[in-house]
């Protein structure tokens, strides 16, 4: 059940900026914001984790609502900043990828729809994760998909784009690969490659956890068994057709809580950034994240 808060103080609105782009692009991205809105305050980023430090500051300051403008990565650092605080969450969905602005429903490519659910204020306690100490908001990846974050360098992307990602997977597929072992509140599992998720949506549109829910207090898991080429393939055509979920070696299951390890180096992204390596543990914070989104339609 969505649960509504107050109204935002539209002058007690941080806007924390921080496009893909740069140059000409980011300040056309400015403008646009400050054509909405001539009373909030907008704040460029730099470089990484100046988001987190500047939506820290925010909170502290006193301002009501910290606006994460940019893609996942964006709101994750403005999570971080704000967690444990009353600053309100809100989402610019203009980064090159926006799961959780799908997840909370937000209207996709429309900047000014989403002011105006800003301006109206109609918030969602929503669940708040952690892999150790690093809160995440959609995803953690635990082994294959955390290894072509970390070895997929920023020259390489900017020269090849998404090829850049497939060439390192199929690199990673090319090795054996690690034994992980979750426990869980059912349980030890035992796979080649964990996601965790706390919503439905992985990399884009794909609704890979169905029974997955922001508020209900569950990590949702899924542990594959076997990484070669072929079983990556297989995946991912399960995964495209909604079938990954009965493969006899794929596991999917809902936990409260969750700790893995392994003997071997693995390491770990949360909402598509390296946060660490094993053995890490997936705990939910025990204060809820107020997020503004738009009302629930019957």
């Amino acid at each position: 059940m969505h649960r509504s808060g107050s109204k935002p103080t539209v002058d007690k609105i941080f806007v924390i900026l921080n496009p893909a782009a740069k140059g000409e692009k980011a300040r056309n991205f400015a403008d646009k914001i400050r054509s909405l809105s001539r009373t909030a305050v907008i704040a460029r980023t730099t470089g990484p984790g100046e988001a987190r430090v500047l939506a820290k500051k925010a909170a502290a300051d006193g301002f009501k609502v910290v606006v994460a403008a940019g893609g996942d990565g964006t709101i994750n650092e403005v999570v971080n900043g704000i967690a444990g605080t009353h600053a309100i969450l809100g989402v610019l969905p203009i980064g090159t990828m926006n799961v959780y602005a799908a997840e909370l429903g937000l209207p996709a490519g429309n900047l000014r729809a989403c002011w105006e659910l800003i301006l109206e204020g109609h918030t969602r306690l929503v669940d708040l994760p952690k892999a150790n100490g690093q809160y995440f908001v959609q995803l953690a990846g635990i082994g294959f998909d955390a290894q072509i974050v970390e070895e997929t360098s920023w020259d390489f992307k900017k020269t090849l784009g998404p090829l850049s990602y497939v060439i390192s997977a199929t690199q990673i597929a090319s090795r054996k690969p690690p034994l992980l072992s979750i426990e869980h509140d059912h349980g030890i599992t035992n796979g080649s490659f964990i996601l965790i998720g706390n919503g439905r949506y992985y990399g884009g549109p794909f609704g890979i956890f169905s029974g997955a829910q922001i508020d209900d207090g569950l990590l949702d898991v899924l542990v594959f068994k076997n990484l070669g080429y072929l079983d990556i393939v297989r995946y991912l055509n399960a995964i495209i057709f909604g079938t990954h979920t009965k493969l006899k070696d794929v596991s999917y299951f809902q936990t409260r809580k969750a700790s893995i390890t392994s003997d071997e180096r693995v390491p770990v992204e949360v909402d598509g950034e390296v946060v660490g390596e094993l053995p890490m543990k997936f705990r939910f914070s025990s204060r809820k994240l107020r997020v503004i989104a738009p009302r629930a339609t019957v």
